[in-house]
């Protein structure tokens, strides 16, 4: 639903828009000298001219956006801080309207603007959804043949999906995320006191898992240092290096510090493996308690 101001509001937002509407139309010479003259003399009065001559194309922008529930206020706010991004960026020497390439910075404002306000839900976080965020409603209207339809057909998921190069599973959450408003998970179920945040499995371990995971951790850590100390300085040395780093060494790295061969090192990283696991299974009666819970 489009946000409606309040009467003084909108006669500010209609004071300024009329004003927009004023300022004349540069020419192609004027409007390339005064973006030269911002961009090299950082002359403020050329850059107010020109931004100010384009301020009806952010309003007319703005317009095109007003059905998201935004104020028109906001949308033109954000649309003239992407005219002045185009005018720092500018190029006269491409011979580009500075239109044409404002257009673009202003509607890329805008939508990012709505995108971050339409819900409290991110909305959009891909291109695939920014695109389908702004096209699914014009795609649907010229598609569909039941205009009283709730959903898509599978037929028109699949119509727009290939038209916006996307998934048919994307089309399919963005319109039910569209179709959904927002809503408190502290809002009431039916005439109870129940909320809907009640109904709302928590997966997280209870706080006596919790206690019990702590505890076999350390319990863990205390075997594993006993049966390293079983292990000759030479074989601590090769598991603490391969095992027990991020970045483990290589065998041959090893075979040079220890003056033997990468071959030699591997057999006796094998045979202090064997040590461990054996030390560590005489110290449990379930072998399933050396390591945690999946």
């Amino acid at each position: 639903m489009a946000h409606i101001d309040d009467p003084e509001t909108q006669r500010a937002n209609l004071i300024y828009i009329k004003a927009a509407m004023r300022e004349p139309l540069l020419a192609r010479d004027h409007e390339q000298d005064l973006a030269r003259r911002w961009r090299d003399d950082r002359d403020e009065a050329s850059l107010h001219e020109l931004v100010r001559s384009y301020t009806r194309l952010v309003v007319a922008t703005a317009s095109r956006f007003r059905n998201y529930g935004l104020p028109l206020g906001d949308l033109v706010q954000e649309g003239n801080v992407g005219l002045m991004q185009a005018a720092s960026r500018f190029e006269p020497e491409r011979e580009v309207r500075f239109s044409t390439y404002a257009a673009w910075w202003i509607r890329s404002a805008m939508q990012d603007y709505i995108l971050r306000n339409w819900s409290i839900v991110r909305t959009g976080t891909t291109a695939a959804q920014k695109s389908l965020f702004f096209n699914l409603r014009r795609l649907r209207a010229k598609i569909e043949e039941s205009p009283s339809a709730t959903s898509l057909t599978h037929d028109g998921r699949r119509r727009i999906a290939e038209a916006l190069n996307v998934d048919e599973s994307e089309v399919q959450s963005m319109e039910m995320r569209l179709a959904a408003a927002d809503q408190s998970l502290n809002s009431p179920v039916g005439e109870g006191d129940d909320e809907w945040q009640d109904f709302l499995s928590d997966h997280r371990p209870s706080p006596e898992e919790v206690v019990i995971g702590m505890r076999d951790s350390r319990m863990r850590s205390r075997w594993l240092a006993e049966a390293l100390g079983e292990l000759s300085p030479r074989e601590r040395t090769i598991i603490a290096e391969r095992r027990l780093r991020d970045d483990g060494a290589t065998l041959e790295e090893l075979g040079r510090v220890l003056g033997v061969s990468k071959e030699r090192v591997r057999q006796l990283e094998s045979r202090a493996m064997n040590k461990l696991r054996t030390s560590m299974l005489r110290r449990v009666q379930d072998r399933e308690e050396l390591l945690p819970d999946a």
